[in-house]
Order: structure tokens, then C-alpha cells, then sequence
């Protein structure tokens, strides 16, 4: 059976001092988690501050983005094994906000995954369509099509490491999201799609978030279903008490 996963991502919200007093608060109400993976993604700037909150804990630490080099003049960038030896285990990897405001490509998703795989980082590659692509019934070619670029040349020991993060671009901090229904066939149709891939064992094996306007009230259908491993979380993981909510539907779940 597959563990639950629960990623905070606190976007462009919460430089050091306010980092440190939310994670302050996130800890004192996770005390009792003991089955779901559960990890925050602050701003790098921050990434030290609540590092010194968490550690200890079972709460882990991720960086929001990173850059394809291990070093070099590359102004205002940072590295994967810098994010490492700030001590974070997880890297988002293709949000769409990176995809859309960063003009951020599928070959460059790629290359990222790779680099972060090296450094000894779980890449959480996010996926999703657009609201007019989903209008057009492209959904599945949309996914299909960022999936295979993502794992391009990714051995299937490799590709096990990596965590996928369905975000329906629509459904991002907009207050909408999608069905359950609809999420779960999303989320069934990448299982399929990595078994074609590669093979059903590690279509099996592998996380599969849904992000887009999780909270605590629509958490529990959410992660309720088949194939719905986690919640990739934004507006809500900026609140302690409304992410402590979630996590803890997890451990319920799990």
C-alpha cells in the first residue's frame, strides 16, 4: 500500500521570521504523525529558518525550484546540491507557475529531474492542462505528453524516486477544483501512462499528489480515492491550523 504524501508550497508568502513562526506552529500540531510523509516547501531565502524549527521532526523540508548546474555564474539561480546541503530532501520541479510565468519548458523539466536525481533529491514534477485544454477535451494528450518528456531517459530505478503532482492549472488558487471523479481518472490515466512506460510495478509504486485548491474541506473525499496519494498544498499550507487539518485526514487515511 502506498503512503500518503503532504507538501506545503508557500510560494512567494513568508520570508525568515514569519517562516519560522509558522513552522513553529505546523510542528506543535503534527506532534502525533507518525504514517504520512509530510513536508513543507518555504522560499529559499527562508529554507534556513525553518529548517532550525523542523529538525528533529518528522516534518521535512523542500525548495520551490532549482537550476540546472551544480555551479557557475548564474546570478540570482541556486543549485541542487546546494538545496541538499541546506537540508531539504524534496524539489519542486514544473510547476505550472514556473511553467507559465518562466516560460519554463518540458525539455527543461527534464534536465532539472535529472540534476536533482544526482544530487540526492525527490523531485515532485507537477503536471496538469489549462482550463481551455480541458474544454477541448486534451487533457490526456496534455499529461501524456508531459510525462514522457519528464522521465525521458529516466531508468525505471530512477523513476521510482520521483514524486508526481497532478495540478489542474484551472484549479490553482483559484477556489475551484476538480472533482473527485475527475481527479482520480486524471491520476488513473498517469498510472497507465507509466506503465507503458516502464511497467506496472513502478506504476504501482509511484506518489501521485493532486494539487489545486486543497483544504480541509474537500481533503477527505480527495485522499479518499484510489489513486489520489497526496495533496501538493498552497493557500492552505500557509495557514498552521488548515495544513495540520490535512495532514491529519492523511494519517487517518493511511
Amino acid at each position: 500500500m502506498r503512503k500518503k504524501i503532504i507538501i506545503g508550497n508557500w510560494k512567494m508568502h513568508k520570508g525568515p521570521h514569519a517562516a519560522m513562526q509558522l513552522a513553529k506552529s505546523i510542528k506543535l500540531k503534527l506532534t502525533d504523525i507518525r504514517k504520512t510523509e509530510v513536508a513543507v516547501c518555504p522560499p529559499s531565502i527562508s529554507i534556513e529558518s525553518v529548517r532550525s524549527i523542523v529538525k528533529g521532526s518528522r516534518i521535512k523540508l523542500g525548495a520551490q525550484n532549482m537550476y540546472l548546474h551544480k555551479f557557475g555564474a548564474y546570478t540570482g539561480e541556486i543549485s541542487g546540491e546546494m538545496i541538499k546541503e541546506s537540508g531539504c530532501d524534496y524539489v519542486l520541479i514544473g510547476h505550472s507557475e514556473r511553467r507559465q510565468h518562466f516560460h519554463e519548458t518540458d525539455v527543461l523539466v527534464n534536465h532539472k529531474i535529472e540534476f536533482a536525481l544526482n544530487d540526492g533529491l525527490t523531485p515532485v514534477v507537477c503536471v496538469g492542462e489549462t482550463l481551455s485544454e480541458r474544454e477541448k477535451n486534451e487533457t490526456e494528450s496534455i499529461i501524456e505528453n508531459q510525462i514522457r518528456h519528464a522521465f525521458k531517459n529516466i531508468s525505471e530505478e530512477n523513476a521510482e524516486k520521483i514524486v508526481l503532482a497532478y495540478e489542474p492549472v484551472w484549479a490553482i488558487g483559484t477556489g475551484k477544483n476538480a472533482s473527485v471523479d475527475e481527479a482520480d481518472a486524471v491520476h488513473e490515466f498517469i498510472r497507465q501512462t507509466l506503465m507503458n512506460l516502464y511497467t506496472r510495478s513502478l506504476a504501482d509504486k509511484i506518489l501521485i499528489q493532486y494539487g489545486g485548491s486543497v483544504k480541509p474541506e474537500n481533503a477527505h473525499a480527495l485522499l479518499s480515492s484510489k489513486n489520489i496519494d497526496g495533496a501538493l498544498i498552497g493557500g492552505a499550507s500557509l495557514e498552521a491550523e488548515s495544513f495540520a487539518s490535512i495532514v491529519h485526514i492523511a494519517e487517518k487515511l493511511g
